[in-house]
């Protein structure tokens, strides 16, 4: 068997040491965190006009300068559609699949020519209701219609690998899940799921079908947990009844989407020591409020 001279060994190790700092220091170099924006007037109403002047953002308590600011109609979408069909959700997963289907017709058919779809559907596993990203409504429509109920709920399974088949895609990344609850039967835990979609860079929008109105019977813990989920990534969770109520939510997430601004800076700590920093944007106007991502971990 041929061996490399120990003075070759030891030269490659080398190399491969200094390529290894250098192409990090790059990354660290040109490493742009970014947030997107969500922001609302008092009474409610999104508010789409303002410019980057209007906007500060902070990195562990430190100013940053907004490097890259843009209203999200021009950034493209990718949206991972997740829908339970657990044995639990078969009395409502007709109107469901309607509503999920009226809420991708009119996000395709307006916005960025580039923006695109995938299904998911989750029981005791996660199946993929479509191959790939795709804006091909009639296709998605139809798979949607045949999903049909049964066994238990891998709903981390399902966020987790939303995310990242999500994290390698250019621009805006959300994950839409349609829900009644907790998890089941997932390998992986609600930290795992929430730390991969942090680091795709996506927004978890959970809509959680609450027919029961009263917290007995309903899995509450499982519901907190999605709105960590939510909060932890700059989303906000929906907790409609089935009706009118669940198209609502489709209609409010749709009109965020639309209205969102991305800001961008490069960190003024270039330390890449994988650790996690808290973000804050805010507005240099008293009368409205924004809601993005709280934080983001470092290259390590």
């Amino acid at each position: 068997m041929f061996r490399w001279p120990a003075r070759a060994l030891l030269i490659c190790a080398c190399a491969a040491t200094l390529f290894a700092q250098e192409g990090s220091t790059i990354r660290v170099n040109v490493n742009l965190v970014h947030a997107v924006a969500t922001v609302k007037n008092t009474a409610g109403q999104i508010v789409g006009t303002l410019g980057k002047d209007d906007f500060e953002i902070f990195d562990n308590g430190v100013r940053q300068q907004v490097a890259v600011f843009e209203h999200q109609t021009e950034q493209k979408l990718s949206v991972a559609l997740l829908v339970d069909i657990s044995g639990s959700t078969a009395k409502d997963l007709a109107y469901e699949a309607d509503a999920a289907s009226r809420f991708v017709h009119a996000l395709l058919a307006e916005g960025n020519p580039a923006d695109a779809v995938k299904l998911y559907a989750f029981n005791w596993q996660v199946w993929e209701g479509t191959p790939n990203f795709t804006r091909d409504t009639k296709t998605l429509s139809a798979r949607l219609k045949t999903m049909r109920a049964e066994a238990g709920t891998a709903l981390y399974d399902a966020v987790y690998l939303a995310a990242r088949e999500l994290e390698p895609r250019e621009g805006r990344k959300v994950i839409v899940v349609v829900t009644d609850g907790g998890d089941t039967v997932s390998k992986k835990d609600s930290h795992a799921a929430l730390q991969e979609v942090q680091i795709a860079d996506a927004i978890i929008y959970p809509i959680v079908v609450t027919p029961i109105t009263n917290e007995v019977g309903r899995n509450i813990g499982g519901e907190h947990v999605l709105q960590f989920m939510a909060e932890g990534t700059g989303g906000r969770i929906f907790m409609p009844a089935i009706g009118v109520a669940l198209d609502k939510a489709f209609t409010e997430i749709l009109a965020e989407l639309r209205t969102q601004y991305l800001l961008g800076y490069y960190p003024t700590n270039k330390n890449n020591d994988g650790s996690y920093r808290k973000i804050q944007v805010k507005t240099t106007r008293k009368d409205i409020a924004v809601r993005a991502r709280p934080g983001y971990r470092a290259k390590s």
